[in-house]
């Protein structure tokens, strides 16, 4: 990962499941500080616009500096932007089956085009709004995808449940003990013992919830 920020993802790659991974050798995350690639004497990473407007522009020299310093082994190449393919469970499993992944954070307006063009790097955004800089993106990135390398879950299959994993459904409802709680019971069904009822239940909840938190993702399937 490149960043003019390092310290900002250092800290969250060093706790709970990212930490563990990377502890246990199931995950090998490298985090560069990317004015190292700049050359004049203000490690200068940013410019005026060409066309005039507010805010800098990040300049194209240090990514491609850095990106080519991996040769061969730069895998695909990430730009963390709000311009970008949205990031979904589908492009999660694509990435998960990538031997190497660089992330390239920006900052400012943006990151010039020729660095999209010219490396290629490809823009995934986390979503339809905008943050000051790519590294809080590129941290859900990386924890969506080390959630899927075997090994990093101690019960393999339960990833296979969460939400967008099986088609456009979102996840079921789940209740834990106490059975009631502030006079709301958990779900009959549940504490049954019959497990075909209980699945049942538990796809037709899903559907219920999917509906009612996210209209958009419905569709004839579910009537």
């Amino acid at each position: 990962m490149f960043t003019i920020f390092p310290a900002v993802v250092k800290g969250p790659l060093s706790e709970s499941l990212l930490g563990r991974a990377i502890g246990a050798g199931l995950l090998d995350v490298r985090v560069h500080d990317l004015r190292e690639w700049t050359r004049d004497r203000h490690r200068s990473v940013d410019d005026a616009p060409f066309g005039g407007g507010p805010g800098m522009v990040m300049k194209p020299e240090p990514f491609f500096a850095a990106v080519e310093s991996l040769d061969p082994e730069r895998g695909r190449v990430i730009l963390t932007s709000p311009a970008g393919r949205l990031l979904d469970q589908a492009l999660v499993r694509e990435l998960s089956s990538e031997g190497h992944l660089t992330l390239l954070c920006g900052r400012y307006e943006g990151v010039d085009e020729r660095v999209v063009d010219g490396l290629p790097a490809e823009e995934v955004s986390i979503g339809d709004y905008v943050l000051s800089g790519g590294e809080l993106p590129a941290l859900v990135l990386i924890e969506a995808v080390t959630r899927l390398v075997p090994g990093v879950i101690g019960k393999e299959a339960s990833h296979q449940h969460d939400s967008f994993s099986s088609g456009r459904l979102l996840d079921h409802p789940h209740y834990t003990r106490p059975q009631e709680f502030r006079g709301m019971p958990v779900p009959e069904v549940l504490v049954s013992g019959n497990h075909g009822e209980i699945d049942r239940w538990r796809r037709d909840a899903a559907i219920e919830k999917t509906r009612r938190n996210r209209p958009d993702l419905s569709d004839e399937r579910f009537a």
